[in-house]
C-alpha cells in the first residue's frame, strides 16, 4: 500500500480508502457480502488478481478480517469496527455523487444496477408467493448479455445462466442509461417504458408488480425530495419542518 508521507489523518485515511477499486469492494461488503464470488459479482472489469490484493491490503489495515470457511472451501470476509465505521463515509460519498455527478453512458451498466437490486434492494414483502422467472435482456459496450431473476419461496437471486423453469416476464434493456436512472430514482418506471428505453412482455399482473419488487428508485425519489426542499428553504430563509 503506498503512502503519502504525511500524518494528516485525511492523507493516513485516503491511504485506506483511496486506492482504485477499494471504495467499490467495502461498499460490498458492507452491503453484506461474505465470499470472494460476491464482492466480485458487484465489481464487473475488477480482475481476481487485483481483488485478491485489495481484499489482503484491507485485512492488513485492520478494516477487514479474513475467516476460513467452516468446511475449509474458500474464506468468508467481514468488516472489522473500523470498517463498519466507513459506512457513513460511503453514505455521504454516494449522497455527494448522486448530487453533483451526472449519469452518463459509461455509468450504466445493466448488471451493476440488477446486482443491486436483488444484493441490497429487494423489496421481500411484495415479492409474489409462487415461483416466477424474469429474463433481462441488454447490451453493454457492445457485449449482448442474458440474466435471470428467479424467485422463489419469499426471496430471489440472480442467475447467469437459465434456471429452465420458463420465462414470466422478459425484460429487454435497449438503453442502459434509462434503466440505470430508473434504478437511481431519477425517472419512474412509466417514463422508462414510454421512453422505450426498457420493453417487458409477459403478464399485466407480474408487469405491473415488476417495478415495485425495487425499493432503490423509491429511496432515490424521496432523496431527491429531500435535498430540493433543503435547497428551497436555504434560498429562502426559512426553517425545514
Amino acid at each position: 500500500m503506498r503512502t503519502y508521507g504525511q500524518y494528516c489523518p485525511v492523507a493516513r485515511g485516503a491511504e485506506v480508502f483511496a486506492e482504485r477499486w477499494t471504495p467499490i469492494v467495502m461498499r460490498n461488503i458492507l452491503y453484506g457480502c461474505r465470499t470472494f464470488n460476491d464482492i466480485a459479482a458487484g465489481a464487473p472489469g475488477l480482475s481476481r488478481a487485483l481483488l485478491i490484493r485489495r481484499l489482503r491490503e484491507l485485512e492488513h489495515a485492520g478494516v477487514i478480517e479474513i475467516h476460513l470457511k467452516p468446511d475449509g472451501r474458500g474464506s468468508i470476509y467481514e468488516p472489522t469496527a473500523a470498517g463498519r465505521a466507513l459506512q457513513p463515509v460511503l453514505t455521504a460519498l454516494g449522497v455527494w455523487g448522486d448530487q453533483w455527478m451526472d449519469v452518463r453512458p459509461e455509468h450504466s451498466d445493466p448488471g451493476v444496477a440488477l446486482w443491486s437490486w436483488c444484493q441490497v434492494y429487494l423489496y421481500r414483502e411484495r415479492l409474489p408467493d409462487r415461483r416466477v422467472v424474469v429474463r433481462f435482456e441488454f447490451e453493454y459496450r457492445g457485449r449482448p448479455d442474458k440474466t435471470w431473476l428467479l424467485i422463489e419461496r419469499g426471496d430471489a437471486e440472480l442467475c447467469a445462466f437459465d434456471p429452465r423453469f420458463g420465462d414470466d416476464l422478459v425484460v429487454t434493456i435497449n438503453d442502459p442509461l434509462t434503466f440505470a436512472r430508473w434504478h437511481l430514482g431519477h425517472i419512474d418506471w412509466a417514463s422508462a417504458l414510454r421512453s422505450g428505453g426498457v420493453t417487458v412482455t409477459g403478464p399485466r399482473d407480474l408487469r405491473r408488480a415488476l417495478p415495485t419488487w425495487n425499493r432503490r428508485p423509491e429511496i432515490g425519489l424521496q432523496l431527491r425530495g429531500a435535498r430540493s426542499r433543503a435547497s428551497s428553504h436555504a434560498a429562502t430563509g426559512v426553517p425545514a419542518l
